[in-house]
């Protein structure tokens, strides 16, 4: 079985404590080399393409072009971030794609919106000299939205909506989405139907080895199995995950904390 995309949590720790984030409770961790090495070695042949990021601020980890480097060797590798430690990776040349969530803008990090900006814009410009693609994200109910699109329209000679997702210049992207409600057993939200891409477009690994089915699992509460313990191929095979999978594609939701999610749901 072959997936788009798989996610790899490199950290779970992060700089930000975000009003829409979740936040993170489990223990904090920075992946070690070897472990890193295993999961990529497990997942050969199931993708091309994995997203160093779940819960956590990926640049954050001190070996974060070591693992770029290496996991550039099978896969292409693309990264999401907050942009605030996006000058460690301006010279890596191993990087398929930048998502940059700028809607995660702080004022009480230490940084003013122009100098949290200009850094984005001046690393973005070296990164796409590298063959990298840059996406800035963006959610439409961000306070600092009209201030940000106009930063992006005097930067790259635009004139972009802000509430419309567009191409800016070439390998520089615009992306616009509207908030969702992270999934969680504690949120009033409920619906048990529905479909997901988990399962089927992508799946996730944590930092800790524990495989989830979403990239919105960030708690790892339907654990489909550890990486480190077990092989991936007899993880997604899993009776757990086929009836998750078949649930999906008859458009019902199985596991309890997927009903408890609005992501598809809210993008329909």
């Amino acid at each position: 079985m072959d997936f788009k995309k798989i996610y790899i949590e490199v950290t779970n720790v992060c700089n930000l404590n975000c009003e829409f984030c979740i936040g993170n409770k489990r223990e904090k961790r920075f992946i070690e080399m070897d472990d890193f090495k295993i999961i990529l070695n497990k997942i050969q042949g199931f993708t091309k393409y994995i997203y160093l990021h779940i819960m956590g601020e990926p640049l954050l980890h001190p070996m974060i072009n070591e693992l770029i480097d290496e996991a550039a060797q099978s896969y292409f590798v693309n990264i999401t971030t907050n942009g605030y430690f996006i000058e460690k990776i301006k010279k890596n040349k191993n990087i398929r794609q930048v998502n940059i969530s700028l809607h995660d803008f702080d004022i009480k990090v230490g940084k003013s919106l122009d100098e949290y900006l200009d850094s984005i814009l001046i690393t973005s410009g070296e990164l796409v000299k590298n063959g990298t693609i840059v996406s800035y994200r963006m959610w439409t109910r961000s306070k600092y939205l009209d201030k940000i699109i106009q930063k992006l329209n005097e930067h790259y000679g635009t004139r972009i909506d802000g509430e419309i997702s567009t191409k800016l210049s070439d390998k520089v992207f615009y992306e616009v989405e509207n908030e969702f409600i992270w999934p969680s057993l504690e949120n009033n939200y409920y619906n048990e139907d529905g479909t997901c891409y988990g399962t089927r477009h992508h799946m996730g690994i944590l930092v800790d080895g524990t495989v989830i089915p979403c990239c919105l699992d960030s708690a790892g509460t339907i654990n489909l199995g550890n990486i480190y313990k077990r092989e991936f191929s007899d993880i997604i095979m899993s009776d757990k995950f086929k009836k998750m999978q078949e649930g999906f594609l008859n458009n019902k939701k199985i596991e309890e904390l997927c009903k408890h999610c609005n992501f598809c749901d809210s993008r329909r």
